[in-house]
């Protein structure tokens, strides 16, 4: 995960142009520790820089040879699993993925944010659709068996969200391919889907809360439409909320797996 290395940093970003971009305690579902948001303005420096030297270095490049290699800014990881122990092993609920499933939701709507599916795919390939040595590495030791990527537009075009699921073996798997997810191991990461009439996802600040859902590895990675920053990470994890939306058919696998005892 990001973490701060700069306190004093954090400290003075938190009071720049007069704007909280930290989150506050709401209400609601569960938000993101903000310990591990910290390092997002930070990352978002170096972000920035790199990008400079790209385009004085090759004179720009595409955006989509970018996307390609694009990774969070901010990152934040969940390994607990809480509630899917009935399906932490795929021999629990071994039927695959299907489209119907996977796409079901075209459109999420949660409070001011109402997104409509744009793009999707459905792989048996876990490669095809990820970059990084490493992660391939994983991916095959720990039996990815499909990805699942959609991407989500807001119906003002001003935000997109990537839903992404990683259908492994174990739970093992999945925390093993979490740990890998965190840019800061350069280890690699999912190639996000283009949505059409928006701007090619990935450049500039982005957000990615990854999730243990038993042996199933749910991600949603969210920015502002072209990749400005947004104006606090609160925006960012409600975002991210209403596309996790998106995994609510894993809860019918759960309850299929547990004899309709879900949680026991």
């Amino acid at each position: 995960m990001i973490e701060a290395r700069d306190p004093g940093s954090a400290q003075a970003a938190q009071k720049g142009g007069g704007q909280d971009f930290w989150p506050e305690e709401k209400s609601g579902r569960k938000r993101p520790s903000p310990k591990l948001l910290l390092g997002g303005a930070a990352a978002l420096v170096v972000v920035i820089v790199a990008a400079v030297a790209a385009v004085l270095l090759t004179g720009g490049g595409s955006e989509e040879s970018a996307a390609k290699t694009a990774a969070p800014t901010a990152y934040t990881p969940d390994y607990l699993g809480e509630g899917f122990a009935q399906i932490a092993a795929r021999t629990a609920d071994g039927r695959a993925i299907t489209e119907g499933e996977a796409f079901g939701a075209k459109s999420l709507k949660t409070g001011k944010y109402a997104f409509t599916l744009a793009a999707s795919e459905l792989s048996n390939d876990c490669k095809t659709g990820t970059w990084g040595a490493r992660l391939h590495g994983d991916l095959a030791k720990y039996q990815c068996s499909q990805l699942v990527r959609a991407a989500y537009v807001s119906g003002d075009k001003k935000h997109v969200g990537q839903f992404i699921v990683l259908n492994m073996a174990t739970e093992d798997g999945v925390k093993q391919v979490l740990r890998d997810l965190d840019p800061a191991t350069g280890a690699g990461w999912v190639t996000p889907l283009k949505a059409p009439d928006v701007p090619a996802f990935g450049q500039g600040f982005s957000a990615a809360y990854a999730k243990t859902y038993g042996h199933y590895a749910v991600i949603t990675w969210v920015e502002r439409a072209g990749g400005a920053q947004p104006a606090s990470l609160n925006e960012m994890i409600d975002v991210s909320l209403v596309i996790e939306n998106a995994a609510d058919f894993l809860y019918g696998r759960l309850d299929l797996a547990s004899g309709g005892r879900t949680g026991q």
